[in-house]
């Protein structure tokens, strides 16, 4: 192995030395631990020190880094409390995630380090949006996200290198190609020669290099980085490497020729490095020696810390409580029941659904000039609804950004962006399509704060519903799969005023919001609306009307349903509770509308099975049961995919069976 230092002085050589030393004892020693029973996992990274080290003292100390489960050397160069690490690796409290994440799984904003999840691949577009924040902000810095090459054959994959390269973005991607992906070897994975080639593809530069050569990575590294911020365009680099045990201590490496471990074992890369110093002099037999003495002098001292740490103490509320991001402040100007508390008497104007979305949008751009827009065709175009329609002209297009179709990426690169102070808006151009980023909100938005105190600061837009003639794929309610996720909020208006302060209060909110707006409310339904910047309270329903007979508690278009209802039978004394918000749900209110009138029926467009009228409905028969005069109904949409054919849909449709349901219910 040849080694080159080029300009750097022994110091720095020695330096590095230390830094591609520490993990690799830092790891023998987990390996004891493992076997001993002190720590559950392991997944180990010996053979491949040199890619974490050198790619990490290549870059500033507060540039963001998206390691994976074998770069312990991220961790350690960027100087992390050992003790501290120790304790997140024993599942202790005082460690970096509460006890709440696995090794490597987890992120610290004070070491600009954002920790993977374990599906791989999402990490990549993370990468994407902080570099886009550092492009906004005309800052000289990249972020850089590692990969296996086992990884490399995710969509997520694709999908953050195509936007890194669609929008110019300093990323530095790195893949270590070990050779296996846990078992299966890279001639099942890919059959391009070298995964480098990929980047031709992407229409940005790539190299490949010695993953094993300390020198040769962080030099590489260091170039491209100078590359990336001149040129402001990602790169990337294949680093050719191999991992000496499993892919993690249990899984063994019975699949791996005996050859190619005596073929690496030779690559080693700590001790190439070793002896490089030492032939030249710039390290004795005995200073190794010294230093090797003074890291496990460390470790073993680390450690003891980490074992006098206290006993795990479960806090329930606390759990809870850490799901979400508390507000900073309050609402300031905050709409109550539609009589705003800050100006009693607000200018007001009749306005469309669709307009107070745009106007929300608009007077947010204005609140807030770190709020980027982002979606399919929403800069010229206005967007498929054109709610965002004259926006570039007023924001421009570095905050109103059209999107490649690469939804997963760009939910990614949303929490990026948030990781560097950023607010973001998406719209999904149909709910419907939600499905290819869905990872990345389950996984990723929905579970970071909980994981590792990192709040997403992202709104996702949600055009939704039927009565249009879409068919399956443009018409779906499916609000109910993110209502079953811990971590994200739910709001569904539906009145213009709503619709207006709902989003505005979701911009302002620091947690994950998916703002669902039916589309069929766009343009069929008007009402008054503040001409002001206000807020309604997310988690807070309104009552829309009072009655004595039965409660209908419903939300988005089906409101409507049932307002049209009782227009058309006044005979019938109908409470009807507008949910607004469907996580978290405004129980106080919900208890409010069952004991009005003893009789309940939950009406929504979703259809039936697992539908959010479960949820309440278990939750009234639970906490409401002595208002009851008769069970709790549901009124839903059929258990089918929604048609396109305009009978079969007005078929399918909830309100098809709404009479019937009232007279049901009326009849206990």
């Amino acid at each position: 192995m040849q080694f080159d230092k080029k300009d750097l002085s022994n110091t720095q050589l020695i330096q590095f030395y230390r830094s591609i030393l520490l993990p690799r004892m830092i790891e023998e020693k987990m390996l004891v631990l493992l076997r001993q029973g002190k720590i559950s996992k392991w997944f180990s990274g010996i053979g491949q020190e040199a890619i974490a080290a050198g790619a990490t003292l290549a870059l500033q100390q507060d540039e963001w880094i998206m390691p994976l489960h074998r770069n312990l050397g991220v961790f350690t160069n960027r100087n992390m409390p050992l003790h501290k690490l120790f304790m997140q690796w024993q599942g202790n409290k005082e460690g970096y995630s509460k006890g709440r994440e696995r090794s490597f799984h987890f992120g610290n904003k004070e070491h600009h380090i954002c920790g993977m999840i374990s599906h791989l691949g999402p990490q990549l577009a993370i990468a994407d949006g902080v570099a886009l924040a550092h492009k906004l902000k005309g800052e000289n810095k990249v972020s850089l996200a590692f990969s296996g090459d086992g990884g490399t054959s995710e969509g997520d994959f694709h999908e953050a290198l195509n936007t890194a390269a669609v929008w110019d973005l300093p990323v530095i991607f790195i893949i270590e190609n070990n050779g296996y992906g846990l078992s299966t070897p890279v001639n099942e994975q890919y059959r391009c020669f070298s995964l480098v080639d990929k980047a031709k593809g992407y229409g940005m530069e790539g190299v490949r290099i010695d993953g094993n050569n300390l020198l040769e990575v962080y030099d590489t590294i260091k170039g491209i980085r100078e590359y990336c911020i001149t040129n402001q365009k990602p790169y990337l680099v294949e680093c050719m490497t191999f991992r000496m045990r499993g892919h993690e201590e249990a899984s063994g490496v019975k699949y791996v020729p005996p050859e190619l471990f005596e073929l690496w074992a030779k690559k080693d890369p700590v001790k190439n490095y070793e002896e490089y110093l030492v032939s030249e002099n710039i390290l004795t037999a005995a200073d190794i020696e010294s230093i090797q003495q003074e890291i496990k002098a460390h470790i073993e001292s680390e450690l003891q810390i980490a074992y006098n740490a206290a006993p795990m103490e479960v806090d329930t509320e606390e759990e809870v409580e850490d799901v979400y991001k508390l507000r900073a402040t309050g609402y300031e100007s905050l709409l109550i029941e539609n009589k705003q508390s800050t100006n009693p008497q607000p200018v007001t104007h009749e306005r469309r659904f669709i307009d107070g979305i745009k106007e929300a949008l608009y007077q947010s751009m204005q609140q807030h000039p770190n709020l980027v827009l982002m979606g399919q065709d929403i800069a010229e175009y206005g967007g498929a609804f054109k709610i965002t329609e004259g926006f570039v002209q007023e924001f421009g297009k570095a905050r109103v950004r059209n999107t490649p179709l690469c939804e997963s990426a760009i939910v990614g690169a949303a929490l990026g962006l948030s990781l560097e102070g950023y607010k973001s808006m998406m719209e999904m151009q149909f709910a419907d399509f939600v499905t290819v980023g869905f990872n990345q909100i389950i996984n990723n938005l929905a579970k970071i704060h909980y994981r590792w105190g990192q709040h997403a600061d992202v709104v996702i837009r949600m055009p939704t519903g039927g009565g249009v003639g879409a068919g399956p794929f443009h018409s779906q309610s499916n609000e109910a799969w993110f209502v079953h996720t811990p971590g994200l909020k739910v709001v569904y208006p539906s009145t213009p005023m709503d619709a207006k302060g709902l989003l505005i209060a979701a911009i302002n909110d620091p947690n994950p919001v998916l703002y669902f707006e039916h589309k069929a409310l766009y343009r069929s339904v008007s009402g008054t609306v503040p001409d002001e910047y206000y807020e309604i309270e997310i988690g807070k329903a309104r009552t829309v009307q009072h009655g004595d007979d039965i409660t209908i508690i419903s939300y988005g278009a089906a409101v409507h349903w049932a307002l049209d209802f009782a227009h058309k039978n006044k005979d019938i004394s109908i409470e009807l509770l507008d949910l607004r918000t469907l996580l978290p749900l405004d129980y106080e209110a919900i208890e409010e509308a069952v004991a009005a009138t003893g009789k309940v029926l939950i009406l929504h467009e979703d259809t039936l099975t697992g539908g959010i009228g479960g949820e309440v409905a278990a939750w009234i028969a639970e906490h409401c049961f002595k208002y009851l005069d008769a069970p709790v109904m549901r009124c839903a949409s059929l258990d089918t995919p929604i048609p396109f054919n305009l009978e079969l849909e007005k078929n399918f449709m909830a309100y098809s069976r709404l009479e019937d349901a009232v007279y049901k219910l009326l009849s206990y």
